[in-house]
């Protein structure tokens, strides 16, 4: 077994695949980051509100007014430093740390694929993604046409564990049994070309979910055999095309297209090279070393041991939710950061009132006097925020000159088209709670079931 490991590890392959990742990566990061400056977002995300939603553990990352555009415009710019394959370390350190600080700075924004490119930029920076068609390649005995296989294959692992857990989470009876949420979700897609008048037929529901299922499931092992990777390519384009059409989720869709084309085999990535070549007039022979790249044996054995670490992290976070009692989808204890794309369709009421606890003397806040309505919307149905917001206001209005201050919430949450029901204990004075692991215990306990992963 230990031979067969090392051997595995001692393998070689083209190095092309990665090169045309690295480029594609690279220039979809770039196109992400301009796409979000034009949208004016990172003024009404990060500067314009009062208050952010920060990540436990993570309270010291904030934005930092309008410098906040510096990071962003370093972000930027490493993207266009890890496609030329210039400085490519230090390029892909600035672009992880950049990009996971701006995503830890408000949680209010967290989203599935901002975290896969986080997790994705981190596995990269042990990656020699510049050893081949690059700016540094160029260097004189620095271009390498093979590279260590694990290397590759570590971006297709990652890739694999995405599409696959986003299959299991699935299984589950609202989605499954009920089509919860696209039968709220998909009737609304009324004045889509074509599809629009489908959208409101139930069956069409169905098909959605299952074949939802089907594909999450079955699209790693199909992309990894060379028979049917061809036709498991073409039903990724339809598949996030399609996703792309019916569901504002910005660049994520064409991310997850670019990223697959990783499993097709060097002959494609060659040839990909070739037309980068002819259009950016570049003459790749200058790259054609017959060269094996090869870590320095310490620096192989620190990145294969802590990309090992990582991927065992992986593998069993998202399932950290079996720590903790009561219905995951309404409690969200161990929700994020797995792979659960679009499970839920939760709408929320949160009404905070701030308590003299010696006079009695009571009075309600008004939440746009401190959170923008996104964020109130992302608060209303998350514990989390729902307790960090309480405590804000109460250190709030304490330094105001209010006494003995306590706070209670009336919160209602609506479940995939359930009715509405009380979320959080209204007796519980938030102000006293401490963030934690630990189960929150002021949880209303779900009125329903939802069987499944």
């Amino acid at each position: 077994m230990n031979f067969r490991i090392k051997e595995y590890f001692e393998k070689n392959t083209k190095a092309a695949p990665l090169a045309v990742f690295r480029i594609f990566f690279g220039i979809m990061m770039l196109i992400s980051i301009i796409r979000f400056a034009s949208y004016g977002w990172i003024d009404k995300l990060y500067i314009q509100p009062e208050f952010f939603f920060s990540y436990y553990g993570f309270d010291f990352v904030k934005p930092i007014g309008v410098y906040t555009y510096l990071i962003f415009i370093f972000c930027g710019l490493s993207t266009i430093f890890i496609a030329l394959g210039y400085k490519y370390r230090v390029a892909i350190l600035v672009f992880f740390l950049s990009f996971t600080y701006i995503e830890l700075m408000d949680k209010t924004t967290y989203l599935n694929h901002y975290y896969f490119i986080s997790v994705l930029s981190f596995v990269m920076i042990f990656l020699p993604a510049n050893a081949y068609f690059s700016l540094d390649a160029r260097k004189e005995g620095k271009s390498y046409e093979e590279i260590p296989k694990w290397t590759i294959d570590s971006i297709k692992l990652l890739l694999a564990i995405v599409y696959f857990y986003a299959g299991l989470a699935k299984l589950n009876s609202d989605w499954l049994l009920k089509a919860m949420p696209l039968k709220i979700w998909l009737p609304s897609k009324y004045n889509t070309p074509l599809l629009g008048d489908l959208m409101q037929q139930e069956w069409m529901h169905y098909a959605f979910s299952y074949s939802g299922v089907i594909y999450d499931l079955c699209i790693p092992f199909l992309l990894l055999w060379k028979r049917t990777r061809t036709v498991a390519f073409g039903l990724v384009i339809i598949f996030h095309v399609l996703t792309r059409i019916l569901f504002p989720i910005g660049m994520f869709p064409y991310i997850m297209i670019i990223s697959t084309l990783i499993f097709f085999s060097a002959n494609i990535h060659l040839k990909i090279l070739e037309i980068l070549s002819k259009v950016l007039r570049i003459n790749k022979k200058v790259f054609d070393s017959n060269k094996s790249f090869r870590f320095k044996p310490y620096y192989r054995k620190i990145s294969i041991t802590i990309l090992s670490l990582f991927f065992a992290i992986q593998l069993l976070l998202p399932f950290r939710y079996l720590l903790y009692p009561g219905e995951l989808f309404w409690t969200e204890e161990g929700y994020r950061f797995s792979w659960r794309v679009m499970l839920m369709e939760k709408a929320g009421y949160a009404n905070f009132k701030i308590v003299d606890q010696k006079t009695g003397k009571r009075f309600y806040v008004d939440n746009d006097d401190f959170l923008t309505a996104f964020q109130q919307k992302q608060m209303a149905t998350q514990p989390d925020f729902i307790l960090q917001y309480a405590k804000y206001l109460k250190t709030h209005f304490e330094s105001e000159g209010h006494q003995n201050v306590q706070v209670f919430v009336e919160s209602y949450v609506a479940l995939n088209g359930r009715l509405s029901s009380t979320y959080i204990d209204p007796n519980i004075d938030l102000g006293t709670q401490k963030e934690s692991f630990k189960h929150k215990t002021w949880i209303i306990p779900f009125k329903d079931e939802i069987k499944g992963l």
